[in-house]
């Protein structure tokens, strides 16, 4: 007897794609580059702070794709300067964060080396929905219909 899946338990019908959410995430790399916190700033918002020091505005971008946030960034090498000790990493970088469902950024701002991404949830609708039920002579007058 096999164990069924997270997203194939049969009391979890559409489930399936979260199974993909998570291998999607742990793919997304454990680099420790560039550092980064998360915080709570209310209620139903959040803040990703990265550290990014040596990048300015035009060397990062934020995209949103497909639910996944992602921030990355590319220094410009400047060929004229000679270091005798470089110890401020300038790598390039992807950091990728996978967004639940209803969770929006509202902004993005860049201040003495951090990265502040600002993220808000809505609040989900509760909606109530009576389905109608059929007997069999109405579904059998409906397909005849059809035809």
């Amino acid at each position: 007897m096999t164990k069924p899946t997270f997203g194939t338990h049969p009391f979890l019908l559409g489930f399936d794609e979260l199974e993909r959410l998570v291998e999607r995430t742990v793919r997304t790399g454990n680099d420790g580059y560039p550092p980064y916190n998360i915080e709570q700033t209310g209620e139903a918002g959040f803040r990703i702070t990265l550290a990014v020091a040596g990048f300015a505005e035009a060397d990062l971008s934020i995209t949103l794709e497909d639910r996944q946030l992602v921030i990355r960034g590319r220094s410009q090498d400047d060929d004229a300067r000679v270091y005798l000790h470089r110890g401020i990493a300038a790598r390039q970088f992807q950091r990728a964060f996978v967004l639940a469902d209803g969770v929006e950024v509202s902004g993005a701002t860049l201040e003495h080396g951090l990265l502040h991404v600002d993220l808000q949830r809505s609040a989900p609708e509760n909606v109530v929905k009576t389905i109608r039920i059929e007997t069999g002579a109405q579904s059998d007058a409906r397909t005849s219909r059809k035809e």
